[in-house]
């Protein structure tokens, strides 16, 4: 090559963009609500950030912020395209509101070459609602705050069975839901309301959010992290279920809840099973199991039984009846055929975490043979909660039925009765386990 060639090509490099050169950091080139916005509109749902280049979509993001400033976020933020991240929001009127995509500390925003995104701050105020829909929303309100009563009273399963004093609370709470000015206020003074009820099973919706309305936390009768010291041959499957064998072939298998919608986590309880066939006895652990779909525990309980077996009976709310319910309706548990079975003796560790379908679950095993309940009473919580729909963007889940033992007795607030009461304290699981042991005593008997 020439020497005048040589030259050329260094002054070609020489003058190339620094773009060419070096990976240009990704901007923001719009939002909305833009930056300095005022008098934006408190109905705005969703907050958007555009980018001047491909972003990756797939690692994290960082949306910097906090405190009252920070928008109330409404399921997962997400990308709409390669340079578009939007996030649903439920905005409160005459707000100010402060955000900043990445920041100094946090920067995860990040393009497709690898660079960061530069800090970019987003502060805008909401503007007051208009009269117009003020009124609305009022009329709105007042319609919704109606058809809350009339479903409390006449859809509501439960209404009665802790002494709530409803006209009392809905005098209390009447000029409040009225004039609610957000779909979110009213909701959240739904669920202050209704957790008066002291209710589990009922919970207040607006939009993707979830307003729970009571919450108490128990502690299950065992100690679940122990288990593996006190479980000879413990083994852990799957996120539900786990399994462990004693030395004179005493089978146990932990099920943790009885998930419908990931019906094959349920599989090695009836690998379990099989492998137990001619095992002595064996002990199914529910004390950490909060329900989930009564189906699937009909599945499981249906392995221990020759014949259908009554276990539950209930009542539905029907307004227009004398007593305020329907007839009552049975439920049977079938043998299980397509499923391995069991006819040995069987030990069912129960407790206060228990509730909802669990509870079903421990009402189908008092129906086996040779099978005793260990434990602690259950939760006393089953409600079978229905969708009603207020009409002003909030919906609230009532229980509709009243779940009731074979003999038809309620036992909602009580809760099922062991066979085998083992009182415990957390305490009392430091160096054992006093319901298992409990139980192997039964099955060894």
């Amino acid at each position: 090559m020439s020497r005048l060639n040589v030259f050329v090509l260094a002054i070609c490099f020489l003058i190339l963009p620094a773009a060419d050169l070096f990976a240009a950091e990704p901007k923001v080139i719009e939002t909305e609500p833009a930056n300095g916005d005022t008098n934006v509109d408190p109905r705005l749902k969703m907050i958007r950030i555009v980018f001047d280049q491909d972003m990756d979509t797939v690692g994290g993001y960082s949306v910097c912020g906090g405190g009252p400033t920070y928008p109330k976020t409404i399921g997962n933020p997400r990308w709409s395209d390669k340079r578009t991240f939007v996030m649903r929001v439920r905005l409160e009127p005459e707000h100010k509101y402060i955000l900043s995509i990445n920041c100094q500390n946090y920067r995860n925003f990040v393009g497709e070459n690898g660079e960061s995104a530069i800090p970019y701050p987003v502060e805008f105020k909401t503007g007051p609602l208009s009269k117009e829909k003020r009124k609305e929303d009022e009329r709105k309100n007042n319609e919704a705050l109606e058809i809350l009563k009339e479903a409390i009273n006449e859809q509501y399963s439960y209404r009665d069975i802790r002494g709530v004093d409803w006209d009392k609370l809905f005098t209390e709470y009447d000029s409040k839901l009225k004039n609610a000015r957000t779909t979110s206020e009213f909701a959240k003074l739904t669920a202050e309301l209704l957790v008066n009820a002291k209710d589990k099973h009922i919970w207040v919706k607006a939009d993707e959010e979830n307003f729970p309305c009571y919450f108490k936390k128990i502690s299950p009768n065992a100690n679940l992290s122990k288990l593996p010291e006190y479980v000879k041959n413990f083994r852990k499957v799957n996120n539900i279920v786990c399994v462990g064998k004693c030395d004179d072939g005493v089978g146990y298998i932990y099920i943790d809840s009885w998930p419908g919608d990931q019906r094959e986590m349920m599989e090695p309880v009836y690998e379990a099973i099989w492998e137990l066939a001619k095992a002595p006895g064996i002990i199914i652990d529910v004390r950490g199991n909060g329900g989930g779909a009564e189906p699937l525990a009909q599945e499981v309980a249906g392995c221990f039984i020759n014949e259908r077996k009554l276990y539950a009976k209930h009542v539905n709310r029907a307004a227009g009846s004398t007593s305020g319910f329907s007839e009552v309706h049975e439920r049977y548990l079938e043998p299980n055929k397509r499923r391995p079975r069991y006819r040995g003796k069987t030990a069912v560790l129960s407790g206060p975490v228990v509730m909802s379908s669990c509870e079903a679950f421990v009402l189908m095993m008092k129906q086996v043979p040779n099978c005793k309940i260990v434990g602690m009473a259950t939760q006393g919580s089953s409600g079978n909660p229905k969708p009603i729909e207020l009409g002003n963007g909030v919906t609230v889940y009532l229980p509709s039925w009243k779940d009731m033992r074979p003999d038809g007795s309620c036992f909602e607030g009580e809760g099922i009765e062991p066979d085998i009461e083992v009182k415990t304290s957390p305490e009392d699981f430091d160096t054992k386990d006093p319901v298992i042991e409990a139980a192997l005593k039964y099955i060894r008997s």
